[in-house]
């Protein structure tokens, strides 16, 4: 499966932003998708996922109540609602796509920066 990730940009903070996933495949349906970012100069982390279904989702701590991750599979899309951004969001965000019952993320997009200002 490719993935194509959109709607970073720069907001304030406080502010929203909805990141998409486009995805191109097959397999999309069948894949459990998840959201990670990384930071200058800091390891790349997760984020948020998703089951293939839709009905699970998983978040970083952090993130709970900011953060709400959906998808459309009929539009093979996956999405990242932001709210109350802080500025240490800032980061590159990527989407991945797995199997379901495997661990690791083997399908990657190419990330869209999030800057979030003071």
């Amino acid at each position: 499966v490719q993935l194509q990730a959109s709607g970073g940009g720069l907001v304030q903070a406080g502010g929203y932003l909805r990141l998409s996933c486009q995805a191109r495949g097959r397999t999309f349906i069948s894949s459990d998708m998840g959201w990670f970012r990384q930071a200058p100069g800091k390891e790349r982390e997760f984020v948020a996922a998703l089951s293939q279904s839709g009905v699970s989702t998983y978040y970083m701590d952090s993130e709970k109540g900011r953060f709400t991750v959906s998808r459309d599979n009929a539009k093979n899309t996956v999405y990242l609602q932001m709210s109350s951004l802080k500025p240490e969001d800032t980061a590159v965000y990527y989407c991945a796509a797995k199997l379901p019952g495997t661990r690791d993320y083997p399908y990657w997009g190419q990330g869209t920066q999030v800057t979030v200002s003071s």
